[in-house]
């Protein structure tokens, strides 16, 4: 799984995107679902969703991950408000460091397509999660503007196609809603474990 780049890791930390990610990202991607108990965030960047998350939700226990360990430093310093309802790991999304059943809530935030074997990340969030527990979030899809903007800034991506990640979904022990926004460049999900 690769790290981030000069690019990525400058507007992750950017007030934009703490922006972006407080009135964008958390509240299209939860569509008004609460959350509570157990949670994991894989590819938690700066921590900027992780913090909007805490800030709603004052019934969850948050552990945010990243590849990156900076970010991981970044999210760890910026969440220290939080104290104890908040861990901040290096992780790697396709080799959770976490026992089966262990989390209420995993959280997924445009990060996937980072993720070269992003089904194995799926696979990898379903099993850290506990029977009922919901497989939250969104990502970009395999398009050319996509493709053209990960290139330009040099970063490791594989994109996602519907077909292909509406069959990865199928093929896991996963029920709910699957669907694509913003004219086909994103799929948002949220999916509850059988």
């Amino acid at each position: 799984m690769p790290e981030m780049t000069a690019v990525e890791q400058g507007f992750c930390r950017s007030a934009p995107w703490r922006w972006f990610a407080r009135h964008v990202v958390v509240p299209w991607a939860l569509q008004g679902e609460q959350l509570s108990g157990d949670v994991l965030e894989i590819g938690s960047g700066s921590g900027a969703m992780a913090a909007e998350l805490l800030r709603r939700f004052p019934d969850v226990w948050l552990t945010a991950t990243d590849y990156d360990e900076s970010m991981v430093d970044v999210a760890r310093e910026g969440l220290h408000e939080f104290g104890d309802r908040v861990e901040v790991k290096q992780a790697d999304a396709s080799r959770l460091p976490f026992p089966d059943e262990s989390f209420d809530a995993v959280l997924s935030f445009i990060m996937l397509h980072h993720v070269i074997d992003w089904e194995k990340a799926l696979a990898e969030a379903v099993r850290v999660l506990r029977p009922g527990g919901r497989l939250l979030g969104f990502d970009l899809l395999d398009s050319r503007p996509m493709h053209w903007l990960h290139r330009a800034e040099r970063s490791s991506h594989r994109m996602m196609r519907w077909d292909q990640l509406r069959q990865t979904t199928q093929e896991l022990p996963l029920l709910g809603v699957l669907n694509t926004g913003t004219g086909g460049f994103t799929a948002r999900f949220d999916l509850r474990k059988r």
